[in-house]
């Protein structure tokens, strides 16, 4: 009997063992296992990382969007091309006036003692850019007969186009008092129209930079023509030529400098005037007139309209392109024909020397042995 009960107690326990063992989620064998259990330690990480992914898509969205949003202003902000109004536009002169008069006092009692600017011009941009080579290092009364002669040859401004041009040769060219130098900047412009890298729309079209750029590869024509023609052919409102030796003499006086500005001076004494520095450009040439300052880039008035010499007397050729830098060295006026006559002469007496030193030390050498 204590042996049927023992087994029956051992069974028992056995029983009550295996039941107690059966669910492992619920009663776990080990205690110390409780904290760290692997479904809910797999649901949170996974809920956390849930959250965490859909935080950080939602903020990549955000991003996203907010990206593509400054994107889609700045292509439809590109896409929209800016209207720059001309100075002969109604209503722009008055515009600038009083914007000038607001930004800068000393240019304002300026604008107040001087005649109204007038901007005048119904010259097609070819026939502009012609007339600007033409009066390059001239005065301009020859520049005037010059040009008149010019016409003459085309029969007529109406006439005046890139074939017509290409047709003259440079013996005609020559008869009429142009120089070969100055025939080949036509020949160059007008080859340049003809293959569609310029044309008259275009240029009309173009922004001041860009403008700058495409002119600039045309051969005689270096950034103070270019400036000259955006003020005085195509009326453009923001052009400051910081190379101009009467602009920056009027610059001088306006504001008490003891030397002339630097062009890089220039941008800054000047930036008050945007977006109409073309204007005070103008007043900085009646400034200088009007106190009788010996300049070769001084202005002439002709029929009430000014117009701006590079030069006026040829002896002082050197010197203007010398402070104001209009052309490379080896593209436009004497300079470029100094510089290369010097270069030339250094490179010969060189040379001589050279020769004259191996002579000598030949001499010695024979003398010695």
């Amino acid at each position: 009997m204590m042996g049927e009960q023992t087994l029956v107690q051992t069974k028992t326990e056995i029983s009550d063992a295996i039941v107690v063992s059966d669910p492992p989620v619920d009663i776990p064998s080990n205690p110390s296992k409780i904290p760290i259990r692997p479904q809910k330690i797999r649901k949170l990480s996974s809920t956390t990382d849930q959250k965490t992914l859909q935080t950080a898509d939602s903020s990549q969205c955000v991003v996203a969007i907010t990206k593509n949003r400054r994107r889609g202003s700045l292509k439809s902000t590109n896409a929209l091309p800016q209207i720059i109004k001309p100075l002969s536009a109604n209503g722009e002169i008055e515009n600038a006036l009083h914007h000038l008069r607001s930004a800068d006092p000393l240019l304002g009692s300026l604008i107040d003692t001087l005649p109204f600017p007038v901007f005048e011009s119904d010259q097609l941009p070819f026939l502009a850019l012609c007339k600007s080579i033409l009066f390059q290092q001239l005065a301009y009364k020859a520049g005037s007969s010059i040009y008149n002669r010019f016409i003459s040859l085309c029969g007529g401004e109406d006439v005046v186009c890139p074939d017509v041009v290409l047709s003259l040769s440079a013996q005609q060219f020559k008869e009429i008092g142009v120089s070969g130098r100055k025939a080949s900047y036509l020949y160059d412009l007008a080859n340049k129209y003809r293959a569609g890298i310029l044309s008259d729309e275009s240029v009309v079209k173009m922004d001041d930079r860009s403008l700058f750029t495409m002119l600039s590869m045309v051969k005689g024509i270096g950034s103070w023509s270019v400036h000259m023609f955006m003020i005085h052919s195509l009326h453009r409102p923001d052009v400051l030529p910081v190379s101009d030796l009467g602009v920056r003499k009027g610059v001088r006086m306006l504001y008490g400098l003891d030397e002339l500005p630097r062009p890089s001076q220039m941008e800054q004494l000047c930036e008050k005037w945007r977006p109409y520095r073309s204007i005070g450009a103008w007043y900085m040439w009646r400034l200088i007139e009007g106190n009788g300052i010996s300049t070769t880039a001084a202005i002439v008035m002709e029929g009430g309209h000014v117009q701006p010499l590079q030069q006026i007397e040829p002896q002082r050729e050197v010197q203007q392109h010398q402070l104001q830098l209009l052309e490379p060295i080896n593209g436009v006026g004497k300079l470029g024909y100094v510089y290369q006559f010097a270069s030339e002469c250094l490179h010969n007496i060189f040379w001589i020397m050279h020769m004259m030193h191996m002579v000598f030390s030949t001499h010695y050498e024979s003398i010695a042995v």
